[in-house]
This record gives C-alpha cells, sequence and structure tokens, in this order.
C-alpha cells in the first residue's frame, strides 16, 4: 500500500512538471526544432516510407502519452478548483450549501438548476437586489 501511494505521488509530480513544460515556449520550439531537422534529413533519405513513418511513430505515441499526463493534471487542476469554490461556498453568509456537491449530478439535472440561475438572475436584475433570499423563495413559489 505504501509503495503504490509513493508511486502515485511520484507519478502525480512526474505529470505535473510534463504538463507545465510540454504548455511551455520551450517545448514549442524543440518540437519545431525537431519537424524542421526532420523534413531537413529528408532529402538525404530519399522522402522514404521509413523516412515518413519514423515522424509518424513518434508524433503517435508522444500524442496517445500526453493524452493521459495532461488529463490526469487537469483531473487534478479541476478537483483543486471544485474545492476552493465549496471553500468560498461554506465561508460565505447566505450562500446556499446545496451546490456544494454540483459536480455530482447529471447533465439534465445541471440543465433544471441553470434554469433556476438564470430565473433568479432576472429577477436580480429586476429587484436591483442580487442575492437576496427572497428572490430564491419566489422562484421556489413559482415552481421553478
Amino acid at each position: 500500500m505504501k509503495e503504490q501511494k509513493k508511486f502515485m505521488n511520484g507519478f502525480d509530480a512526474f505529470s505535473s512538471k510534463i504538463a507545465n513544460f510540454t504548455g511551455s515556449s520551450n517545448a514549442f520550439i524543440a518540437a519545431f526544432s525537431l519537424v524542421v531537422i526532420w523534413a531537413g534529413t529528408g532529402p538525404f533519405f530519399n522522402f522514404s516510407f521509413t523516412w515518413q513513418l519514423i515522424i509518424n511513430t513518434v508524433t503517435t505515441v508522444t500524442t496517445f502519452l500526453m493524452v493521459f499526463i495532461i488529463q490526469r493534471d487537469q483531473n487534478k487542476d479541476t478537483m483543486a478548483i471544485q474545492l476552493k469554490l465549496n471553500e468560498l461556498i461554506a465561508a460565505t453568509k447566505g450562500a446556499s450549501n446545496k451546490v456544494l456537491n454540483i459536480e455530482d449530478l447529471t447533465e439534465d439535472e445541471l440543465k433544471v438548476l441553470k434554469k433556476f440561475y438564470i430565473q433568479l438572475g432576472e429577477i436580480s436584475e429586476k429587484d436591483k437586489m442580487p442575492g437576496s433570499s427572497n428572490e430564491i423563495e419566489r422562484i421556489k413559489k413559482d415552481g421553478a
């Protein structure tokens, strides 16, 4: 169990570093340079099938692996943002704690909730009193 946790922590740090690097200007310059070098070697290899296969294989494998690394890093960032938002909701007086686990709702449930907040926004605009609890109660009575 400790070994697995140690591996996961190491992989987490590795994927964050790789995702940060691949999003940098240096990574773009390195990739662009590699393509230029590959293209420049074309005449020496008579633009052969093997020459083309090399770049295709390298880019395919790199893309395949990067999808997983970037997705892992994105999942971690999304969770961190979600937790920060949850903290803000929990710490804000008058905020509804019912939305703390909103990410667990289905897409249809999210659409219903979005309609609710659209109505809330329209009422706030009319009343010029954003966020008042009277608005929420009025929407509930109207059957949203």
